[in-house]
């Protein structure tokens, strides 16, 4: 049996961080996803769809999606229940997402954010391994070599 789902859409609404009582990172969102087909009238409708991400995919989102960004989403679909204050039993059907991916961003400060974090990531890489204290190893007599 497989369980997967692939999603492409824009994200209806900011992201909303939450923690749980074990201290793990939470979003919940929606994706405007698009049908295939086009109305009568030119137009294509979409499906909304619910997804949950945790971890360091939701920390993500918080750090670096808003409303109206293009999302690629990856997870399986799950239904989970529960009792609202009158007692009936609600269904909830949602993707958990596995991994989440920004394919384009509407909001120009945010890119920027974004790349200077990459930047900022990609310089302390380079610094780290240019200031390696150890030094390379040379082979002084070539009669030990195996080849």
């Amino acid at each position: 049996m497989v369980n997967n789902v692939v999603l492409v859409g824009r994200i209806t609404r900011d992201v909303d961080l939450r923690m749980t009582q074990s201290n793990i990172a939470v979003v919940s969102f929606s994706l405007a996803v698009n049908r295939k087909y086009t109305t009568e009238s030119g137009e294509r409708p979409a499906d909304f769809i619910n997804c949950v991400a945790w971890r360091h995919s939701a920390q993500f989102m918080k750090d670096y999606v808003s409303k109206g960004n293009l999302l690629a989403v990856t997870g399986q679909i799950q239904t989970r229940t529960y009792q609202d204050q009158s007692g009936e039993t609600r269904y909830i059907t949602e993707v958990q997402c596995d991994s989440v991916q920004l394919l384009e961003r509407s909001n120009k400060n945010n890119q920027n954010d974004y790349q200077s974090d990459t930047q900022r990531q990609y310089e302390e890489t380079a610094r780290r391994l240019t200031e390696s204290d150890d030094e390379p190893s040379v082979v002084k007599n070539d009669d030990k070599l195996p080849f």
